[in-house]
């Protein structure tokens, strides 16, 4: 059994307010909520699912479990009144039991109208797996301080190889297997539109939606463009905006936006593209930078939900069209850049200029080659393997 990085810091968490857990479909927030309601609560819990009859009517009855110390309600976003019944359940019974609260949709984004949950909850945003989580290493986070990375032997190139193949969602990387990748890909956009999109928002055109979905993997890496889009569907800007929203909720792709600084002459232009399941990209070079943008943005998530620290995630690009793949920024101060490649030939220029121009405390120009691991022109040049072990 896996033992998820979020496990402690929810179960701390528990003590004095209610806990909510989202992430993709079938990422383990389930499994996460089962195992801490196992080993802290001893087994005392109970688990209603939203989508479950029998567990729906108990669940607007309010009659939990008579020995359960844990209530976890699953998927109840799709209630339109979730909001206000989650306080309502809180308020009564919150020296009585503690709450959990998963959904495969951003639980941020439904919590409009109603009645305030704010102060009574905690937010974590669960991410696949990651090379530093299957190693089970400790992690030691301080901002603006070089990365602690891993040993590079061969049980971390076996995990790796396995992560970068079959994605990080737990079920297809314990089996390794190719035939369950490939109806993993064909099952969960279908299950995703059908079942979780649908049964929230009011989308009328459900078929062009996943046209629009055949075609975000082709831009993965590349500057996003609705307007582009807009013409290869045929509908308006606005339409094709909304639906581009409603997938990032939940959880099929996300997009990260260009660093902005009055050191350097920064465009206001489109987002990048990564998809929380990198496995569905078949091109290697583009798998490999959409696998670092996923370990870096559960990274900056991590730091944000459970450290406190106002990370994000960035690219960097300016007037000159000088690019540099990633940037991880603290109170939008600066901590580390990098960018992928899939072979190592020379420090790009861009690297340097901008590790200049914002006084870039610690630059990485991330490689396949493995093993690799020198500092040239101040830059650190390593394998992705090692890179992706100094992270969550």
């Amino acid at each position: 059994m896996i033992h998820r990085y979020l496990e402690n810091s929810v179960a701390a968490d528990l003590k004095d307010k209610m806990v909510f857990i989202s992430g993709p479909r079938q990422v383990g927030k389930t499994t996460l909520a089962r195992i801490i309601g196992e080993h802290i609560f001893s087994g005392k819990y109970d688990y209603l699912n939203w989508d479950n009859r029998q567990d729906r009517r108990s669940l607007l009855d309010g009659v939990f479990k008579a020995d359960a110390d844990l209530v976890i309600f699953d998927e109840i976003h799709k209630y339109k009144s979730w909001k206000n019944y989650i306080k309502g359940e809180f308020d009564k019974y919150k020296d009585r039991f503690k709450f959990i609260v998963t959904g495969s949709a951003r639980l941020d984004i439904y919590r409009r109208g109603g009645e305030s949950l704010l102060g009574r909850y905690h937010a974590y945003r669960l991410h696949p797996l990651s090379l530093r989580e299957l190693l089970a290493a400790p992690l030691q986070v301080e901002p603006f301080h070089e990365l602690i990375f891993g040993e590079n032997n061969k049980e971390h190139q076996k995990l790796f190889a396995g992560l970068f193949k079959f994605g990080g969602f737990p079920e297809l990387f314990s089996k390794q297997n190719e035939k369950t990748l490939r109806r993993w890909h064909n099952e969960r956009v279908d299950r995703l539109i059908k079942e979780d999109i649908r049964d929230i928002e009011q989308l009328r055109d459900i078929s062009a939606l996943q046209v629009l979905v055949e075609l975000i993997p082709g831009k993965v890496g590349s500057l996003f463009s609705v307007n582009s889009l807009r013409e290869d569907l045929g509908v308006t800007h606005r339409t094709v905006s909304l639906w581009v929203d409603v997938l990032e909720k939940f959880y099929y792709h996300y997009r990260i936006y260009p660093f902005q600084s009055n050191l350097i002459k920064s465009l206001r232009k489109e987002p990048k593209v990564y998809l929380w399941d990198w496995s569905e990209i078949k091109d290697e070079s583009i798998r490999l930078e959409n696998f670092i943008a996923s370990h870096l943005l559960k990274f900056c998530d991590y730091l944000f939900d459970v450290e406190g620290f106002k990370a994000k995630l960035y690219y960097l690009r300016d007037n000159e069209q000088r690019e540099v793949d990633f940037l991880v920024a603290i109170d939008n101060k600066p901590w580390f850049c990098v960018e992928v490649k899939k072979t190592y030939k020379d420090i790009p220029a861009s690297l340097k200029y901008f590790q200049g121009k914002l006084k870039i405390p610690y630059v990485y120009q991330v490689v396949a080659d493995d093993p690799v691991d020198f500092i040239k022109d101040k830059v650190r040049v390593m394998s992705a393997g090692k890179f992706v072990s100094g992270l969550v």
